[in-house]
């Protein structure tokens, strides 16, 4: 299944892409879609539904972050052995971790806000795992069986923020509008093996990032074993994995974004976001 939310920021429903590309709204069916929706026998219930029963939505509606009250934003660094090295950083022997603000989180398609004193803002496409079941000292055998799906994300960062002001990269990976998800959360069952997939990215339709989840360092069912023995994972939780070469502060000479920019990116199966770069303002 492809779940979604669709609707204004802030009042959002849930709803499903059904097999002909329409916006299926399920607001009749579930009040969000949040962890408890995310459960195994919740996502089975999903399953047998009647979908041509469910009203169509304009296809022209907002969509907005797939999951609703997402607890925690977990990200792992440099877990791309080619985007180790162009970013001229020694391949970690376990994953570097930082979190993500949960306020970042926005649609696929809403506009990035350049943040105020903002001079090296960059872009990561980036596999996204959501968590569908409590996962706790697990083992890499069955890491996947807590996971519910799998999500596109753009790890928004503003590098002057992250490198250049300290060692911690948190405060260049949270401000508002930095977690693009979706557009839909795509269940386990329907990608299957999250190592084959395809990622890209446009700016302004000059591609600048290939990859493919094959390349990891360190798998998702490792990433989801290796996190929750240090974190309890929840329904909801999501873990962005990384990003392959292709970043602006790589490149020579190194390209940042500016407003007016356009990133389009996606991975296979998972679809595609746009987002617009806008200039940060008092109103933002």
């Amino acid at each position: 299944m492809k779940l979604l939310r669709h609707g204004p920021m802030g009042h959002e429903k849930p709803g499903l892409l059904d097999a002909d590309g329409h916006i299926r709204d399920l607001s009749g069916v579930i009040a969000d879609l949040d962890g408890d929706a995310l459960a195994p026998a919740a996502l089975a219930k999903l399953a047998k539904l009647d979908v041509a029963s469910l009203p169509i939505v304009d296809a022209k509606t907002r969509l907005g972050t797939p999951i609703a009250r997402v607890g925690k934003f977990l990200a792992v660094g440099l877990n791309y052995s080619d985007h180790a090295a162009e970013a001229n950083m020694a391949i970690p022997a376990e994953p570097i971790l930082f979190t993500k603000a949960i306020s970042c989180l926005c649609g696929p398609d809403d506009d990035v806000i350049q943040p105020r004193d903002s001079t090296k803002l960059d872009w990561e496409v980036e596999l996204g795992i959501v968590i569908g079941t409590k996962a706790q000292y697990v083992d890499d055998a069955k890491a996947l069986d807590h996971v519910a799906g799998y999500v596109l994300v753009n790890d928004v960062s503003e590098r002057h923020f992250q490198l250049e002001r300290g060692s911690q990269w948190d405060r260049g990976k949270g401000c508002d509008t930095f977690g693009p998800v979706g557009p839909w959360l795509v269940t386990a069952d329907e990608v299957g093996d999250p190592q084959v997939l395809r990622l890209w990215l446009d700016l302004d339709g000059e591609r600048c990032q290939t990859g493919n989840t094959a390349t990891m360092i360190f798998g998702c069912a490792h990433l989801v074993s290796y996190l929750s023995r240090f974190v309890t994972l929840m329904p909801g939780d999501i873990i962005t994995t990384g990003t392959p070469p292709g970043v602006g502060m790589a490149m020579k000479p190194p390209r940042f974004l500016k407003p007016g920019d356009v990133m389009t990116l996606g991975i296979d199966r998972l679809g595609t976001q746009r987002q617009r770069v806008v200039a940060w303002t008092v109103s933002a």
